[in-house]
């Protein structure tokens, strides 16, 4: 049975799709099947994986939504990558939230599309917006664990209390095995006092919540998705692709002790 992960936080620029096409590509390195789901009308996990502008039979994201689909296949593509598989967006998506509105049971259509799959792969990552709009609620709902990569800045603390009200009311009402998988600290600068001081705050608040491995600041990172490769892919010597790995590895090991809620 698939993992559901969401990889969330609400403030962009924290390494949110960097995150998602990372793991996902390092853990269908590591042998495990994988499923990535872009629910980003941005469309950056779909390019990062250099599947820009393509669709599959069905349609994208957008038309699995919309359509109330529950036949993900149709909607699915095979990467570059052995073992791993994209759900793709386009900008498309930016309308569902929209057309979803007046739609009964609209928080469900992500879980409605995605419970089938959970016996064809081993895990299922979702990228998603960053805000806390319909899109991202469709994860949370759909979603096992979340994921929340944090910049290691102080703005990155500010909306943090409010993904986690937001994950309790989920829990409360849609989910209640929602939990969190762990915090990532992303973009990290070891030589900064600020960057050390977050870095303790999140540790002491989160505790064993926060992985071990911490993302810096790497260049490669940065350019891996011009060339549509997860950077595991494009440099795997890199210092940001040897952390990514290390981090996959880490959610193994973590979930071979906390095994996914079904």
């Amino acid at each position: 049975m698939a993992k559901i992960i969401a990889v969330t936080n609400q403030k962009g620029g924290v390494g949110k799709t960097t995150t998602a096409i990372n793991l996902a590509a390092a853990l269908a390195i590591s042998g495990r099947t994988v499923l990535l789901v872009d629910c980003d009308p941005q469309g950056n996990a779909t390019s990062g994986v250099g599947m820009k502008g393509q669709r599959a039979a069905g349609g994208t994201i957008y038309e699995a939504l919309t359509q109330a689909a529950d036949d993900a296949d149709r909607f699915t593509l095979p990467t570059m990558i052995d073992r791993l598989s994209l759900i793709p967006a386009t900008r498309d998506l930016s309308g569902a939230e929209i057309e979803l509105i007046s739609v009964s049971e609209r928080e469900r259509r992500l879980e409605r599309l995605l419970e089938p799959q959970r016996d064809r792969f081993d895990y299922i990552i979702i990228d998603s917006p960053p805000s806390l709009g319909l899109l991202t609620l469709n994860a949370l709902v759909a979603a096992d664990r979340v994921l929340i990569p944090l910049h290691c800045e102080y703005f990155a603390l500010e909306g943090l209390a409010d993904l986690v009200s937001t994950m309790r009311r989920v829990r409360a009402a849609l989910n209640p095995g929602l939990d969190i998988e762990g915090v990532l600290l992303t973009m990290n600068d070891e030589r900064t006092n600020l960057g050390q001081q977050v870095s303790r705050d999140v540790r002491e608040f989160f505790k064993d919540k926060v992985y071990r491995t911490v993302i810096p600041r790497n260049v490669r990172l940065a350019e891996a998705p011009s060339h549509g490769l997860p950077a595991v892919t494009y440099d795997p010597k890199s210092r940001g692709a040897d952390a990514y790995f290390a981090f996959a590895n880490e959610v193994l090991e973590r979930n071979q002790l906390a095994p996914a809620v079904s």
